[in-house]
């Protein structure tokens, strides 16, 4: 099903030790750096390495020969799922202590939280290996090679700057101020100096607008592999989100790139569902981006195994875990009640299980409390279980840009003050999704007077709820850690209640403060 060659060999990878030792977070070495990249043929291996290391936390089957010893030892997905969703109005966790996410639910974590904790090393593990690509991919490093094989380095070297682009935009929104570490810096005993978010800010936006000319089109791309599109994309979010991230509202920079994925031809997919089963690779109309998963090559039990396994009910009589392409139903979570409030009667995103459940959460960890989310599943287009989940998780990929999501930037980012586009402009593209959500015999357009920056925060729960994009939605917003917007047991009561503004933030681990001098929380 997956055109990307998940082959991967593991280069003698040296990651810094005053990130990682702490936690003997070291790499399993099969090879030597000199060995491997004596050959061409095997950048292309060490470079699939870089792509499933988002899905992945090991060598083998389901996380064996694992990447990093770590408190919870989950994937890259796994985590950043979590950190993006357990404290919104999107989740209600059931096993708040045994899965460890209760200080995440109720947004009361400090340094020493395992998620954030595995998040922070996952990130910059990422960026390791990133780095250690880069420092054999120079022109002096690849000019034995034939002309051909340099260019395709070349491409390689692009996209591995991309990855390490989107991970540092991770730990950007996730951390802020970050250690930094590119492949100039020496490797063993450096430890990292302390970057400002502005400082971090501008390295990715520099280092995108380096490599945009360097990325293949879509076209050009083969499915799994990082785009232009991607790379636009990920710069309109990172200008989205800007004056969060430096002070200075970048929002007409946002609709420049968003317009640049505009104009490389992407169209929506007409069934919104099909975008988050198990054939969703097929969807590259309107997926920009995404991380594959498969059930044969990227086994684990994070990324979309999680989503959609942890969806579906293990105490429910009503809910039939082979109706979502499931063999085994872990019943994690549901949606808090706040959220389906959200859809009119006809939204056809409303995918909700709700027999025998309640709408309200009145106790978090109780399954039959919420709904249960049928978004996603493990069907493939003929409505077939694509894998046994049991034994090789589920095989939907996992979108991380797509077109919708450009669509909802570029108009929130014209309603914020952004120029370069209108509201008319904006308006076609909102009732686009509208009519896809709605179907041809419902109206459900929008008018003109209904273009509030607001509605556009609404609508985003309404199109991207479980795409992990709530958390910075609702900080953009100021209605994360404030009283301007109460959910359900926001900060840990059932109504609901403001948070101290800390928690718009991620602290760095406690064990990395002690490794490295460089690095300090300012409210933990």
């Amino acid at each position: 099903m997956k055109k990307l060659v998940y082959t991967f060999l593991f280069a003698g990878l040296f990651l810094f030790n005053a990130c990682l030792d702490d936690l003997n977070q070291l790499p399993h070495i099969e090879d030597t750096a000199e060995n491997i990249y004596a050959e061409a043929a095997n950048y292309k291996a060490v470079l699939a390495k870089l792509y499933t290391s988002f899905v992945t936390n090991g060598q083998e089957k389901g996380g064996g020969n694992e990447d990093l010893s770590s408190n919870n030892g989950q994937d890259y997905m796994r985590c950043f799922f979590n950190l993006q969703e357990c404290g919104t109005d999107e989740l209600a966790s059931t096993w708040l202590e045994g899965d460890k996410v209760y200080d995440l639910t109720f947004l009361s974590w400090d340094a020493n939280d395992p998620w954030v904790a595995d998040m922070y090393y996952r990130i910059f593990y990422n960026i390791a290996l990133c780095n250690e690509f880069l420092r054999h991919a120079s022109d002096e490093q690849i000019a034995g090679f034939t002309a051909s094989e340099q260019e395709d380095i070349r491409y390689y070297r692009a996209e591995a700057r991309f990855l390490r682009a989107l991970a540092y935009y991770h730990a950007l929104d996730l951390f802020r101020n970050i250690p930094f570490v590119t492949e100039e810096d020496p490797v063993g005993t450096y430890i990292p100096p302390r970057y400002e978010a502005k400082q971090v800010f501008d390295f990715i936006e520099s280092e995108l607008k380096e490599i945009e000319n360097e990325m293949t089109s879509p076209a050009q791309t083969e499915y799994g592999r990082a785009s232009k599109g991607a790379a636009y994309s990920l710069l309109a979010k990172l200008y989205l989100n800007a004056e969060v991230y430096t002070g200075t509202a970048h929002y007409t920079e946002c609709i420049e790139y968003c317009k640049k994925v505009i104009a490389l031809g992407y169209t929506l997919e007409p069934d919104y569902q099909k975008l988050f089963n198990a054939d969703n690779d097929k969807r590259t109309n309107e997926i920009i981006y995404s991380f594959p998963v498969d059930g044969d090559h990227t086994v684990s039990w994070g990324a979309t195994t999680y989503i959609i396994c942890g969806a579906v009910s293990n105490t429910s009589d009503d809910q039939v875990a082979a109706d979502y392409g499931v063999t085994d139903a872990w019943g994690m979570f549901r949606i808090r009640g706040d959220i389906p409030k959200l859809f009119d009667e006809n939204d056809g995103r409303a995918l909700f299980f709700t027999e025998g459940q309640t709408l309200e959460v009145e106790v978090v960890d109780n399954q039959s409390n919420g709904y249960f989310v049928e978004k996603w599943t493990n069907l493939d287009d003929n409505g077939n279980q694509a894998s046994n989940t049991a034994d090789k998780g589920v095989n939907t990929d996992y979108p991380v840009f797509r077109l919708a999501d450009i669509y909802l930037m570029l108009g929130e980012a014209v309603m914020r003050g952004g120029s370069g586009s209108s509201v008319t402009e904006a308006l076609g593209y909102v009732n686009e999704l509208r009519a896809r959500a709605f179907g041809k015999d419902t109206d459900g357009a929008v008018r003109q007077a209904d273009m509030t920056v607001d509605f556009f925060l609404d609508e985003r729960a309404r199109e991207l709820y479980w795409e992990c994009t709530r958390r910075t939605d609702l900080i953009r917003y100021n209605k994360f850690t404030t009283a301007n917007y109460l959910w359900e047991w926001k900060g840990g009561t059932r109504a609901g209640r403001a948070v101290d503004s800390k928690y718009n933030i991620y602290p760095i681990p406690a064990t990395d403060l002690t490794a490295n001098p460089n690095l300090y929380n300012e409210n933990y």
